[in-house]
């Protein structure tokens, strides 16, 4: 059996060199008292639509960062840092919230949902997470979180989806180190059971918790606890998804598509509507054509990257994620890459959503278990075996790459595991205990938002570079009008068109 160091040899210096990263950010747009923001998405920003670099994602208060495609980690996260300082000289007195979970909200039917304008695509955007907000309610959908997108060259299909089961087994390790969501205001579960306990007369907590974003409050759906979406090829993994993309579901057949008005209340009543509806902590991805379904991309012309979506805002950072965490994801990415991937079954998938529910509430809680092969086994343990098998990638990385950084963000992420004291989780409740009886999650994220948009509009921003983002926003006005007129039908029949089952075939 081949071992990971041999894989790892195996690997040419040109896949190395060719790895690919880029980020997506989200970010609740807040008053400068902590509050959402109810103002429309600035026009400064240009076309939520057609802005490739600043969008909205579920609210009109809910913004969204993206940048380009990276050779190297530290050019990806000055992109990143660009667009903030654009994006905070642009919002006036509002900051950008910095962690996770949200800020105080008002009433569900004043969250405002995204607008994208009266183009056809504009319209399904909007309906869709009209559905959203339908399905699983409106406060769920402000939660915020990073993205990763992450490819290497020379790979496969099969190598991706064994990379993602990896992923899927190992994953609770990220939430350990990263999990930055252990709290949330008071206000946010008002009404529904959730197990957690106050911190202070505002804010709730779990004593252990890493990440509540990835837990029982976070992105999850009961609807889609039905779903085991097995990865053990694109073939399999594509059958699973179109049968929740064509599967009516009851729930939804009883709410209906449209309301009494005639107006619209989600996109189908399907148990996805779209794609992007499935929750998961990884994606395997593929850069889409206009108009075309994300299946059939996949379908086509296979896995391009694969899109990591369990990672939280870090508060204490002024972009959520610094280059030593991205760094630690290349790694990481890497191990789930090269080490043995045997299949997954049912009993694994309903196993691994326990792992990550014991993480995400209690994951530094000493001598927790998770299960793993049918047997349980210190959580303590597993995430050492992963992390000092990361070392040699860590030295590989560097040989290849140049410098000492990967090496330093592996070391930094064992000495983290070594004293959870000092993850981000732990120091997220302690900052807030110390706060506790003045405001806990609320006044910590507004006191975190307020540095880290005093910070980056302290930086330097070239001419050329602002000049740069006013001229895409311009044009991507431009884009949306162009979009608007093109449009020949109306919009019932293109979304009966784009919902066909046969747009997910080949």
């Amino acid at each position: 059996m081949t071992s990971l160091n041999e894989r790892l040899r195996a690997l040419s210096a040109q896949q190395i060199q060719g790895m690919r990263r880029g980020i997506e950010k989200e970010s609740l747009r807040t008053t400068a008292g902590g509050e959402l923001a109810l103002t429309p998405h600035p026009r400064a920003l240009g076309s939520a639509l057609a802005n490739p670099h600043i969008t909205t994602d579920f609210s009109e208060s809910q913004v969204e960062l993206v940048t380009g495609v990276h050779a190297n980690v530290q050019d990806c996260l000055d992109e990143l840092t660009r667009i903030h300082q654009f994006v905070y000289r642009a919002i006036g007195d509002e900051q950008l919230w910095v962690s996770s979970m949200p800020c105080d909200l008002p009433d569900d039917a004043q969250i405002p949902i995204g607008q994208y304008g009266t183009s056809n695509v504009g319209q399904a955007k909007r309906v869709y997470r009209m559905g959203l907000a339908n399905r699983y309610g409106p406060r769920m959908q402000t939660i915020s979180g990073i993205h990763y997108n992450w490819s290497m060259p020379g790979l496969s299909n099969d190598d991706y989806f064994g990379l993602i089961r990896n992923f899927r087994r190992q994953s609770f390790v990220l939430l350990l180190l990263f999990g930055a969501s252990p709290a949330v205001t008071s206000d946010f579960v008002k009404g529904q059971p959730h197990g957690l306990q106050p911190l202070g007369e505002h804010t709730l907590y779990l004593p252990h918790a890493t990440s509540l974003r990835m837990g029982r409050l976070g992105y999850q759906s009961d609807a889609q606890s039905a779903l085991a979406v097995s990865y053990n090829s694109l073939k399999g993994y594509a059958a699973s998804l179109q049968d929740a993309l064509t599967r009516p579901y009851p729930a939804y057949e009883a709410m209906g598509v449209h309301d009494a008005q005639g107006g619209y209340k989600q996109l189908s009543t399907s148990l996805l509507q779209i794609e992007n509806e499935f929750y998961s902590t990884i994606r395997p991805k593929r850069v889409i054509f206009p108009g075309e379904r994300p299946l059939h991309a996949l379908r086509e012309r296979g896995v391009e990257y694969v899109e990591v979506r369990c990672m939280d805002l870090n508060p204490f950072l002024p972009v959520g994620i610094d280059a030593s965490t991205a760094r630690m994801l290349d790694i990481f990415l890497l191990h789930c890459l090269l080490s043995d991937s045997p299949p997954d079954t049912p009993q694994e998938i309903a196993a691994l959503a326990v792992n990550q529910q014991r993480t995400a509430a209690k994951g530094r809680e000493p001598g927790l278990h998770l299960e793993r092969d049918g047997q349980p086994v210190l959580l303590m343990d597993w995430a050492r075996e992963v992390l000092n098998a990361c070392g040699t990638i860590a030295d590989r990385l560097d040989a290849e790459l140049g410098g000492h950084e990967h090496r330093t963000a592996w070391q930094a992420a064992l000495a983290a595991l070594n004293d959870p004291s000092t993850l981000p989780s732990a120091a997220v409740v302690e900052a807030m205990s110390t706060d506790a009886a003045d405001g806990g999650h609320a006044r910590f994220g507004l006191q975190r938002s307020a540095q880290a948009r005093e910070a980056l509009l302290a930086l330097e921003m070239p001419d050329d570079v602002q000049r740069g983002f006013e001229q895409q926003a311009a044009q991507s006005m431009d884009e949306q009008s162009a979009i608007e007129s093109a449009d020949v039908l109306a919009f019932e029949a293109f979304r009966q068109d784009y919902m066909a089952a046969s747009h997910l075939v080949v």
